[in-house]
């Protein structure tokens, strides 16, 4: 009987799973290894335990790597493999909110991980968790996997192999970047990781707003030319160490090393709706209406304390009434694009998933690693990291159900 296994029990390993065992029929023993005592750790958090599993509105252009022309071909596998109707068919039934995220209609991510357990049960598929993987080699025209329980070592043996381990994103959830190292030690080229998806530390952060959060514009800029890279609307969050929020998640994404700018720099438009001469107007208009002091100025318009760090930013005094009309359009322009320099990711425990990884040139188009038939890296092992949203499990769920389809296959290729 051939033998798959799957190495680690996340998202795009589950999925694989699933989709090898139904492919299979039976022909095949599948095994799960996981290093946490219970799979689908990471999934559990995913969407604030709600688990945002896909979106509607798959587009390459919501996916950061270095890679792009491989990205269009090996996601346009993923679409076709169709995630979203995979899981219908399994009997979950979706929810789609305003911006085109899909959730379960329960709104519960322990949903989805005991909907893919029925499956893997069903289908008998073996789970071992408490394992973790310390090597794989080729053997016997297959695959040496040696991996260590309380047990002791052991060596098992197979004819197709999954990694599906992650990368450095979560280290809470068990993620130890097993996946990628792997990767690089089979002769895999790289592109190197970085934290993706996660709040961005400032050179000089605005400490007494943590905690304060804003509606407006998040723009990335080229320090070293003024060129705007990006734009993402939202709630902005400040901290004590710089800027948080999913539009200053997004943006993330784009500080790849070698690939992002070299001065980073984050400005606020926390009045996206009018243009500065409008909200000049608006502002001069205000000083008679309400009294004198800064404070007093902004209500009704901002969080008292964020309007005095803008009001301070922009160089003015606290008298309201003593300000000449000048002074109108120099507070619009700090409030239309507030700076933030030198910005830096937060670490691998804030980020929602790894940027960087096996360069997507590196597999096929069924994920198989190129030049090493049965060996195939799925989800955040390789060089793609989605946009918050239900992107980046759109690509581990569907990656997975490719991988474990033609890991199915294997045999028959062989007769």
């Amino acid at each position: 009987m051939q033998q798959i296994l799957i190495l680690g029990g996340g998202a795009a390993g589950l999925a694989a799973a699933l989709a090898a065992a139904q492919t299979a029929e039976g022909r095949a023993h599948i095994t799960v290894l996981d290093k946490n005592a219970k799979v689908g750790k990471k999934l559990l958090a995913t969407g604030n335990g709600r688990c945002n599993l896909d979106n509607r509105d798959i587009t390459p252009e919501r996916y950061f790597t270095s890679s792009p022309k491989a990205l269009r071909r090996l996601l346009s596998a993923v679409d076709e493999a169709a995630p979203l109707a995979w899981f219908e068919s399994l009997g979950l039934y979706p929810r789609t909110d305003e911006a085109g995220r899909v959730y379960p209609y329960s709104n519960q991510a322990a949903d989805v991980l005991a909907l893919l357990e029925h499956h893997l049960s069903r289908l008998g598929v073996e789970v071992r968790t408490s394992c973790t993987v310390q090597n794989l080699s080729q053997s016997r025209g297959g695959y040496a996997v040696q991996i260590e329980t309380e047990a002791g070592r052991e060596t098992l043996r197979a004819d197709a192999v999954i990694c599906a381990m992650g990368g450095d994103a979560g280290p809470q959830f068990g993620t130890d970047g097993f996946g990628t190292r792997f990767a690089a030690q089979c002769g895999g080229r790289m592109a190197p990781l970085y934290p993706c998806l996660t709040a961005l530390q400032c050179a000089h952060p605005r400490k007494p707003l943590a905690g304060i959060r804003a509606k407006g514009c998040a723009s990335l800029l080229d320090g070293a030319d003024g060129r705007v890279l990006a734009r993402e609307t939202g709630e902005v969050q400040f901290t004590e160490y710089g800027l948080s929020g999913i539009c200053i998640m997004q943006l993330s994404g784009l500080l790849a090393p070698g690939r992002g700018p070299k001065r980073p720099v984050a400005a606020l438009d926390l009045f996206p709706a009018l243009s500065e001469i409008e909200l000049t107007a608006l502002f001069a208009q205000r000083v008679g209406l309400l009294g004198s002091e800064a404070a007093e100025f902004w209500l009704g318009l901002l969080p008292a304390k964020l309007g005095r760090a803008l009001w301070a930013d922009a160089g003015l005094p606290e008298n309201a009434r003593a300000l000449p009309a000048s002074a109108w359009p120099k507070l619009a322009a700090t409030a239309k694009c507030w700076r933030f320099e030198g910005l830096t990711p937060c670490g691998w425990k804030q980020a929602q998933t790894t940027g960087g990884g096996l360069l997507l040139d590196e597999v096929e188009d069924d994920f198989q690693f190129k030049g090493c038939p049965g060996l195939y890296f799925v989800g955040e092992t390789l060089d793609c990291a989605g946009s918050c949203g239900g992107y980046n499990l759109h690509w581990a769920f569907g990656s997975g159900i490719i991988a474990g389809r033609a890991a199915a296959k294997l045999r028959k290729k062989k007769k």
